[in-house]
């Protein structure tokens, strides 16, 4: 088969294109056709190795992909050849990754794709998705009637998070850029200011005066100072980006308050928790609400590429979906 892989931990050039054997699935693995995948930043981390991960060599990069069952293990039910799947954690703790024809995916951490759904649309969803249901509900305990702050909105993960916390009935104000406030007000902010303002901090206090339930920062400022002091009493800080930070902690106000900060990284996240993530996914895709905004096809004979952009310019953007299929030609297609 086809495959982006590495042989060693290395900046993007670290990243071939070209043949791998098959893989082998284990008795409690599925064999997936793979139609699609796409490039996250931690797949950027784990190609590096700022985020140690075991990785067996040559190993093949991505964490997400959307394809069909061509086979399953004697010990992986409740899949049947030609099932449109789809997994968010493949490429880390010893699992191959993603971006090749074939991948195999232990059955506990592959879910159906509901009829209906465009896989290029899904895959490009499902892994900020799982990282916004995650933070929200498992880490940040979020409940219907609360108000909670999603900093950096028009991201990826981010504008994930304002769809699931209005969805879930919670009061979402959100911050991003003058220019992005439409687009995050239409996925369901009630209001939205604009992060390069000076005064943002003052805006949202305003706009809360009994205080925030959770905290959010998807753009990874993690600006504890200021976020302390927005909360309610036992309101949650959730930190879920921004891997350099080093930021000072009001220790005193936050525990005057009650308040609590949790880290997590999706990649630490279990198989029950990855799954009820995907049944919420699931529902939402299809209901319509969880779309990207501007998806790019690219082949996956440019990951390397890809990898090198992100690194570059930040995961801004269009949504970028690389196809396996060796005729796959540059499109751009708006999610809205």
């Amino acid at each position: 088969m086809r495959a982006a892989y590495i042989e060693e931990l290395g900046p993007p050039d670290a990243i071939h294109y070209g043949e791998l054997a098959d893989p082998r699935p284990g008795p409690t693995d599925v064999l997936v056709d793979v139609l699609a995948t796409t490039v996250n930043p931690v797949d950027t981390f784990v190609r590096s190795g700022l985020f140690r991960t075991p990785l067996p060599f040559p190993f093949v990069i991505g964490r997400d992909l959307v394809g069909r069952v061509a086979d399953s293990g004697t010990g992986a039910t409740g899949f049947t050849t030609g099932d449109l799947v789809w997994c968010n954690s493949l490429g880390h703790e010893g699992r191959q990754g993603a971006a090749a024809e074939r991948a195999a995916v232990p059955a506990d951490r592959l879910y159906r794709l509901p009829d209906g759904v465009d896989p290029e649309m899904a895959v490009a969803v499902v892994h900020p998705a799982a990282t916004a249901y995650l933070g929200l509900f498992t880490h940040g305990r979020v409940r219907a009637g609360e108000t909670v702050v999603v900093a950096g909105a028009a991201g990826n993960v981010g504008s994930a998070m304002v769809v699931l916390a209005a969805w879930a009935g919670a009061r979402v104000i959100a911050t991003a850029r003058q220019r992005d406030a439409a687009y995050v007000a239409s996925l369901g902010a009630c209001e939205v200011f604009d992060y390069t303002d000076p005064g943002v901090y003052e805006l949202i206090g305003k706009a809360a005066p009994d205080g925030v339930d959770a905290y959010l920062d998807a753009s990874g400022t993690n600006d504890l100072t200021h976020s302390v002091d927005l909360l309610a009493r036992r309101g949650r800080i959730v930190l879920l980006a921004g891997a350099r930070t080093e930021p000072v902690l009001p220790a005193g106000r936050l525990y005057m308050k009650d308040g609590s900060i949790a880290g997590f990284v999706i990649s630490h996240a279990t198989t029950a928790e990855l799954a009820e993530a995907a049944a919420t996914i699931n529902r939402l895709l299809v209901a319509g609400l969880l779309r990207p905004r501007e998806i790019e096809v690219r082949p996956l004979s440019e990951a390397a590429e890809v990898h090198r952009r992100i690194e570059t310019h930040g995961p801004h953007g269009s949504r970028i979906v690389l196809r396996p299929a060796p005729d796959s030609s540059s499109t751009g297609r708006s999610g809205a």
